[in-house]
């Protein structure tokens, strides 16, 4: 068998230009000298600095196991930070007349103690929230309770939802409906009149601007959402006619999630403040120019209009969306209005990740087998062997493509009945040898023939991982999503194999077979050769925009364990873990899937307790069986570490 170095050291450098973690981590992210993935929470290479490997060893110590979400709430805090501090900088820059008055888009990620955190940090800027949907409303309308900040209101209405708009407005709050449908408008000025409260509207419009990227059929003339000129324009004579036009605050467009590319920015900008001043001038007093969602997140770190990315940065978004307006209210002689952008991938990603434990792997070549020369072993087999001890540099393509051919009748006179099953078996192992070898000489190569290009596709072999992608990472599965993805150790060591991950589920499609790359995906990642009681775990990066709550209950795994994570500079590791959130237990999926798992208990208690009846079972035994499968209800869905 040939001899494999597992250790050869590995450059920082090295390994960033292979997981590209410079250029997705905008500075939250970088590795240490230990070769460990580390959090620099400040984006501040001489500051704090948060060693992943030492979380872990932290929750395995406090028995908290794997999979899990780890929340790098500092992060978090520091996105809003920026998207804040960007928009305020470039308004005073610009001397634009107006303010930033932000909200995030709950529904990127609804979890509580993320709505918390961004509330908290955002205090000192009157950041505020937008829902689409009444239960994420009566959310907003309990925990948004700063008067200065904006509630903005989209999605489709009924009357309990507009009620609801206007119990904000009843208690002081600054809670405006966006008009998606005209029907609405109707609606709001009634219940208006009924609660006798003055409501506070907006109009979206549909936009003749699409959006670039997976979302930009979101945006357009055939957007699901919004108002045409016409209805806009009758929407206004009927606040006017109704007494109500004081009541119209908000002019709002959305382009598109995940916005790939600046044109389409600075093209929407220009459409949507063309038709705000000319609503101005018609006599509505709009105050805010609502630019919606889109702003983008860099998935795959290469700076450009593909999916998964973007070509402009948060000071080019905000800079045009500021100068634009500014430019086109000055030609037409209306005050700047306060901007508000819905931005909530671009704060929410970054802070949560997902690492799961690798359970084993899986190999798709075997070559344990032995493959010694049999006395009367078939020709097949002999000349397979031959092309193993003739393989160099230059006749690699010929003998690969020789090998391929006695594969091949390998498998015809198998089928005939010539050849035995050991001789198919060695002749495989051999073949797969063959194409072993071949690919370590690849690197050796000035030049790579097309059929020897993807020959690592063939023998790659793929990582076990202990989550469910579809919990888990469910865009990746779903729209071919990309996500950084990077071992947490062994980062100063050069990796062995190319692979791809496999999660524990039970269908063909949990797998991971496309990766980040600066020009296109690669379909391998490079990971370490796993050794013998040593734990090997995996991130999968960027999730904490709607992952966390896209996820499905396929193979009944549930929700994963999550750790709250804290930088603090005074503590000799630099974090503390602040919260633990338990993930689902058996019994908890299995409930709500309208399982009763105390009747099921029951059920095995019974038929366990005939085995003991029969003599088939001892009661020990019974008892011991009986307690072991009601503790698998009340555990971790996730196999044990």
């Amino acid at each position: 068998m040939d001899k494999v170095i597992t250790n050869i050291p590995w450059s920082k450098e090295e390994a960033d230009e292979t997981y590209h973690i410079s250029r997705w981590g905008d500075g939250y992210f970088d590795i240490n000298d230990q070769g460990h993935l580390c959090v620099l929470p400040n984006q501040d290479e001489n500051g704090p600095r948060i060693d992943i490997a030492e979380v872990l060893e932290e929750m395995k110590a406090q028995n908290i196991p794997f999979p899990i979400v780890v929340r790098f709430h500092d992060i978090l805090r520091s996105q809003v930070k920026v998207l804040n501090e960007t928009f305020r900088d470039v308004i005073a820059e610009a001397n634009y007349g107006g303010q930033y008055n932000g909200v995030y888009p709950i529904k990127v990620n609804q979890m509580r103690e993320v709505v918390e955190e961004i509330l908290d940090a955002g205090a000192p800027y009157d950041y505020g929230l937008e829902a689409g949907s009444k239960p994420e409303l009566l959310s907003v309308l309990a925990f948004n309770d700063n008067l200065n900040a904006l509630t903005v209101l989209n999605g489709y209405k009924d009357e309990d939802y507009l009620r609801l708009a206007l119990l904000g407005n009843k208690l002081g709050r600054k809670v405006i409906v966006v008009i998606e449908k005209f029907s609405e408008l109707h609606k709001i000025l009634k219940l208006s009149r009924e609660l006798n409260v003055e409501p506070l509207i907006g109009l979206r419009a549909k936009m003749a601007i699409k959006g670039s990227g997976k979302w930009s059929d979101s945006g357009g003339e055939k957007a699901k959402f919004g108002l045409t000129i016409a209805e806009m324009l009758t929407a206004v004579q009927i606040l006017k006619d109704e007494g109500s036009l004081n009541s119209l605050k908000l002019f709002h467009f959305h382009v598109g999630s995940q916005v790939t590319d600046i044109r389409t920015i600075k093209e929407v900008v220009r459409e949507g403040a063309r038709i705000f001043t000319k609503l101005v001038q018609l006599g509505a007093p709009l105050e805010y120019f609502d630019v919606g969602g889109g702003l983008g997140v860099d998935y795959d770190g290469s700076q450009s209009t593909s999916d998964s990315s973007m070509n402009y940065k948060l000071h080019d978004y905000a800079s045009d969306i500021v100068y634009i307006l500014k430019e086109i209210c000055d030609a037409e002689k209306v005050p700047h209005p306060n901007i508000v952008s819905e931005s909530g991938r671009a704060i929410t990603a970054r802070h949560s990740c997902v690492i799961t434990n690798v359970i084993d792997k899986i190999e798709t070549s075997f070559t344990d087998y032995a493959t010694e020369k049999m006395t009367g072993e078939h020709s097949l087999v002999s000349n397979m062997r031959e092309l193993l001890e003739t393989i160099n540099i230059e006749n690699a393509q010929e003998v690969y493509n020789d090998a391929l051919d006695f594969k091949k009748e390998c498998l015809n006179a198998f089928r005939l009945g010539i050849l035995k099953l050991e001789e198919r078996a060695t002749l495989e192992t051999l073949f797969w040898k063959i194409t072993k070898r071949i690919s370590a000489l690849l690197p050796e190569m000035e030049f790579i023939p097309d059929n020897l290009y993807d020959i690592d596709q063939g023998i790659a072999p793929q990582y076990l991982c202990n989550f469910s992608i579809f919990q888990s990472a469910p865009d990746l599965w779903a729209i071919g999503q990309l996500l950084p993805i990077v071992p947490i150790t062994k980062l100063n060591i050069k990796p062995h194999n190319n692979g791809t991950l496999v999660d524990i589920t039970c269908d063909s499609d949990g797998k991971i077979n496309k990766f980040i790359d600066i020009n296109e995906t690669k379909n391998l990642l490079p990971l370490h050769e796993l050794t013998p009681n040593e734990d090997y775990y995996i991130g999968l990066f960027m999730t904490g925009a709607y992952q966390d709550v896209m996820g499905d209950l396929h193979n009944l795994f549930g929700r994963l364990n999550e750790v709250h994570v804290f930088c603090d500079d005074e503590d000799p590791t630099d974090f503390y873990i602040e919260e633990v959130i338990k993930g689902s237990s058996a019994e908890s999926v299995l409930s709500a899937m309208q399982y009763n798992p105390e009747a099921m208990a029951y059920t095995m208690k019974k038929n366990i307790d005939r085995q003991i009846a029969s003599g088939k079972i001892n009661p020990r035994e019974g008892v011991r069986l009986v307690d072991f499968y009601e503790e698998c209800l009340k555990s971790y869905t996730y196999l044990k570490n």
